[in-house]
């Protein structure tokens, strides 16, 4: 819908300067011949139907935007339309003008009506073209907020990935397994309990860097990814495998934070925590052309039931993809037999 007609008091006020509009040309038309009272009973219904006509330049403008059209396409079909909106008006001012001339009090004066049709038309094709330039500068406003208002969401996702990452990683278990890893290699590796601490460290160092920015680098988001598994490697042991397939040219490619790690996490507490013999985590990263597919593969529970995770750290990617890519982005998720697998394809990009 338009949103002047959304609102009674945008279509009062929009009415309302027709009608201003309409007592313009009155005193101009008294110039040329015609009274007070004519010009206006003859040009206010006229103004505020054709008002209502203008209306469907803003249908005009958005099936036909600027930026899709060069300068001589946009001329032409903003003229086409023009000229087929006053020719409507130039037949219903004809038609206005039988009816007035109908009448007693106007029956005299449908010689001089006739006579500004004319006119009419020109200020007709005038008025639709002000028109669609102005519907072209409101969509180009609200084309400005939905930008800044897509930047804020971008913003308002990034710090709730924070929040919600950090909720996921630094939960009473995810301490409690590190610190107990850490106190158990305290007293038959040393050595081994002070790495720990540093992953541990580094891990949560780079997690809130990350995750004040828009987009990072592939690269950061898999090294944020490799920090987060060499902890989990700690608790696993041999029960956690790790398999990579990473396309070098890919690393450069922008990519919100946090959104790889997310699922890695899930593929460690549903592929292989849930399992006595652990599991395998395949990671996967390919460009193809203008796009990058990234794959999160893991072993799971052969008699879990089939079904798609839909948790927080899913929901979150699938989100902040929407927000960042639009519909330039897809993110599936498949549950089969012995596996689970999350694949996100994203356009390529390296410009911030």
């Amino acid at each position: 819908m338009h949103p002047i007609l959304g609102r009674l008091d945008r279509l009062a006020a929009y009415l309302l300067a027709w009608v201003i509009a309409a007592g313009l040309v009155s005193a101009v038309l008294t110039r040329f011949g015609l009274g007070w009272l004519e010009a206006i009973v003859f040009l206010v219904p006229l103004f505020l139907v054709y008002g209502f006509v203008c209306l469907s330049a803003w249908y005009v403008c958005r099936a036909q935007p600027v930026r899709s059209l060069s300068l001589p396409r946009l001329m032409l079909s903003s003229t086409a339309a023009s000229l087929v909106a006053a020719s409507l008006w130039l037949a219903k001012a004809r038609v206005w003008t039988l009816m007035l001339g109908a009448t007693d009090t106007f029956g005299a004066s449908s010689d001089r009506l006739d006579q500004q049709l004319p006119l009419l038309f020109a200020l007709g094709i005038l008025l639709y073209l002000l028109s669609i330039a102005a519907h072209y500068a409101l969509l180009a406003v609200d084309a400005a907020r939905e930008a800044e208002r897509h930047q804020l969401e971008l913003e308002v996702l990034a710090r709730e990935a924070e929040l919600r990452a950090l909720r996921a990683q630094i939960n009473p278990h995810f301490l409690y397994n590190s610190l107990n890893s850490i106190s158990a290699l305290t007293m038959r590796d040393p050595a081994g309990a002070r790495r720990m601490c540093v992953l541990l460290g580094d891990f949560l160092r780079s997690t809130l860097n990350v995750s004040g920015h828009d987009s990072i680098r592939l690269s950061d988001e898999l090294a944020l990814v490799d920090r987060f598994l060499d902890i989990e490697q700690v608790r696993f042991g041999a029960r956690l495998q790790v398999e990579r397939e990473i396309d070098e040219e890919a690393r450069a490619c922008r990519v919100p934070p946090l959104m790889l790690q997310p699922l890695v996490e899930n593929a460690v507490v549903h592929g292989v925590a849930s399992r006595l013999d652990g599991g395998t985590i395949h990671i996967r990263v390919k460009r193809t052309g203008d796009t990058v597919e990234l794959v999160v593969d893991n072993t799971r529970d052969a008699e879990a039931p089939d079904e798609i995770r839909t948790g927080v750290g899913l929901e979150n990617v699938r989100r902040r993809l929407d927000t960042m890519f639009g519909n330039q982005a897809r993110l599936t998720a498949t549950a089969a037999h012995e596996s689970f697998r999350v694949s996100i394809v994203i356009p390529w990009t390296t410009h911030d």
